[in-house]
């Protein structure tokens, strides 16, 4: 075997045990497969300091030719192409170096120059031309920073840098002073929403109550006149004229509540007035302040009748007169209020006792006394008193509200 049989075996069996180099050789050798923009060449040639090489020479003498750039580029790539690997590195060694050249010649200061006759004639008024120099030298030798250059890590070290100062200050007196008049004064007010919410429910609303003014000058009523179309509940002794309210046709808690801010409400699973049967008209005797409606005290003073009295209650255009025969305090959950009573045609006013309370319920029954209750139609009420458990109440106080929020 000869000595370049044996290299070319070597070379083979270098090549199938080292594939990663053999892969490395192949993207280099494909980075030159294309030659260098033959506009950057052009531009380089004519901006040469030196003796051109070879294919500088060639790319010269073709921008001198006159030739369009389509043309120059045809005739430098056919040129390229048939160039042997080593020359075609370095055609790109070349263009790298040039392009280098070029590129810290344009980054390089330029001193100004001060003609010679200004010189001779002393109108240059700045410094001397040995300290320019010596400017120009030191800015050679000392480039400033560029602007908002910083690497990531640069400003990520900075801002941790700058956190961990402030973190280690100590706050001033008068900071902690501040800190400490603005949990105080949260506090504080926390504590008077709760104080007014508690004496409103306690102290404010039960006596606080729009017909404690005028009580003292009873409704009168006139047998004469005509009753309008508007149903209503009027009280003569404690001066109470409120609408009813009729069209409520539930008689769970929430629905009753919203409908008593409209007035009082006829509870829907007793008869109407007129008809046969015991009406019940429930009523606020004193609620939060805050509540809408403005029917909130509208039997607060229903303690004050007494046997003997009378009430009416006004429904499509006739006044239905009541007498006063029975006046009790009951529990919430005794619902038997609500049915029938030992007469056969009555209407039972109820309201929370004592006012701004829900702890008891306040019922006064009336006997009709007019029109002739023997004409009285059969009820209508089709619901049986029996579907709820407990006596509509006043609205939730604040306290309560609090209450069903954290349980």
């Amino acid at each position: 075997m000869t000595d370049s049989d044996s290299a070319a075996a070597k070379k083979s069996a270098s090549s199938h045990n080292e594939p990663a180099v053999n892969l490395i050789r192949q993207k280099i050798d494909s980075m030159y497969d294309a030659e260098p923009s033959a506009k950057e060449e052009k531009a380089e040639v004519t901006h040469l300091d030196h003796p051109p090489s070879k294919h500088q020479a060639f790319m010269k003498d073709l921008t001198a030719s006159g030739k369009s750039l389509a043309e120059i580029q045809t005739a430098w790539h056919n040129y390229y192409v048939a160039l042997p690997d080593d020359e075609k590195h370095a055609v790109w060694q070349e263009f790298y170096a040039e392009h280098d050249k070029q590129k810290k010649t344009a980054e390089k200061p330029k001193a100004t120059a001060i003609p010679e006759q200004d010189i001779a004639q002393n109108k240059y008024a700045g410094p001397s031309v040995h300290t320019v120099s010596s400017h120009a030298d030191h800015v050679a030798k000392h480039p400033k920073k560029p602007v908002g250059t910083k690497t990531v890590a640069q400003v990520k070290e900075q801002l941790l840098s700058k956190a961990a100062g402030n973190a280690s200050k100590k706050l001033k007196a008068k900071q902690h002073f501040q800190s400490l008049l603005f949990g105080v004064g949260m506090g504080s007010l926390v504590v008077l929403v709760l104080l007014f919410g508690f004496f409103n429910d306690r102290f404010i609303a039960p006596f606080i109550t729009p017909s404690r003014s005028v009580s003292s000058t009873p409704i009168l009523i006139d047998s004469n006149t005509a009753v309008g179309p508007e149903p209503k509940v009027i009280i003569p002794k404690i001066n109470v004229e409120i609408p009813v309210v009729y069209d409520e046709p539930s008689i769970q808690e929430d629905a009753i509540q919203a409908a008593l801010e409209r007035g009082v409400v006829h509870y829907a699973t007793t008869p109407d007035p007129g008809q046969k049967g015991n009406a019940v008209i429930f009523g606020h005797s004193s609620n939060n302040l805050l509540n809408q409606g403005k029917y909130k005290f509208a039997f607060v003073l229903l303690n004050r009748l007494e046997n003997g009295d009378t009430f009416y209650l006004n429904k499509d255009g006739v006044r239905y007169a009541y007498r006063i025969f029975e006046k009790k305090i009951v529990s919430p959950t005794e619902i038997g209020v609500l049915g029938t009573t030992s007469k056969p045609d009555t209407a039972t006013l109820i309201t929370c006792d004592p006012p701004g309370t829900s702890t008891n319920r306040l019922v006064v029954i009336g006997e009709q006394i007019s029109p002739d209750p023997t004409a009285n139609k059969a009820s209508t009420a089709t619901n049986s008193n029996n579907q709820t458990t407990i006596i509509p109440s006043n609205a939730p106080s604040l306290w309560q509200r609090i209450k069903e929020f954290f349980s």
